[in-house]
Protein backbone atom coordinates (compact mmCIF):
# COMPACT_ATOMS: atom_id res chain seq x y z
CA UNK A 1 0.00 0.00 0.00
CA UNK A 2 1.73 3.62 -1.13
CA UNK A 3 1.79 6.27 1.79
CA UNK A 4 -1.34 8.56 1.57
CA UNK A 5 -0.19 11.95 0.09
CA UNK A 6 -0.35 15.45 1.66
CA UNK A 7 -2.99 17.80 0.24
CA UNK A 8 -0.15 20.82 -0.25
CA UNK A 9 -3.19 23.17 -0.08
CA UNK A 10 -4.11 22.36 3.55
CA UNK A 11 -0.35 21.65 4.56
CA UNK A 12 -0.17 25.54 4.04
CA UNK A 13 -3.61 26.64 5.68
CA UNK A 14 -3.12 24.03 8.82
CA UNK A 15 -0.98 23.76 12.17
CA UNK A 16 -0.74 20.27 13.61
CA UNK A 17 -0.25 20.53 17.35
CA UNK A 18 1.77 18.02 19.62
CA UNK A 19 -2.07 17.57 21.63
CA UNK A 20 -3.70 16.55 18.60
CA UNK A 21 -5.42 19.86 17.48
CA UNK A 22 -5.15 21.90 14.40
CA UNK A 23 -4.35 25.76 14.69
CA UNK A 24 -5.81 27.78 11.71
CA UNK A 25 -6.31 31.33 10.82
CA UNK A 26 -9.70 32.94 10.70
CA UNK A 27 -11.18 34.17 7.33
CA UNK A 28 -12.41 37.52 5.86
CA UNK A 29 -9.14 38.88 6.60
CA UNK A 30 -8.18 39.34 2.61
CA UNK A 31 -10.14 42.70 1.72
CA UNK A 32 -12.83 45.16 2.28
CA UNK A 33 -11.19 46.16 5.59
CA UNK A 34 -12.99 49.40 5.63
CA UNK A 35 -16.31 48.31 6.41
CA UNK A 36 -15.39 46.03 9.31
CA UNK A 37 -14.96 47.79 12.89
CA UNK A 38 -11.01 47.96 14.78
CA UNK A 39 -12.29 45.24 17.08
CA UNK A 40 -13.16 42.16 14.70
CA UNK A 41 -9.94 43.52 12.51
CA UNK A 42 -7.98 42.76 15.86
CA UNK A 43 -10.06 39.61 16.78
CA UNK A 44 -9.84 38.29 13.02
CA UNK A 45 -5.82 38.25 13.79
CA UNK A 46 -5.85 35.62 16.15
CA UNK A 47 -5.34 32.03 15.15
CA UNK A 48 -7.99 28.92 16.40
CA UNK A 49 -8.48 25.77 16.19
CA UNK A 50 -10.85 23.68 13.80
CA UNK A 51 -14.02 22.37 15.30
CA UNK A 52 -14.27 18.83 15.94
CA UNK A 53 -16.69 18.25 12.96
CA UNK A 54 -13.99 19.09 10.63
CA UNK A 55 -11.40 17.30 12.63
CA UNK A 56 -11.08 13.81 10.39
CA UNK A 57 -11.60 15.46 7.37
CA UNK A 58 -8.77 18.05 7.73
CA UNK A 59 -6.59 15.01 9.31
CA UNK A 60 -7.10 12.79 6.57
CA UNK A 61 -6.29 16.03 3.91
CA UNK A 62 -3.02 16.44 6.14
CA UNK A 63 -1.70 12.65 5.53
CA UNK A 64 -2.60 11.24 9.19
CA UNK A 65 -5.33 8.83 8.00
Amino acid sequence: MPKMKTRRAAAKRFRRLKSGLIKRSKAYRGHLSKSKSTKRQRQLRQSTYISDGDLRRVNKMLGHG
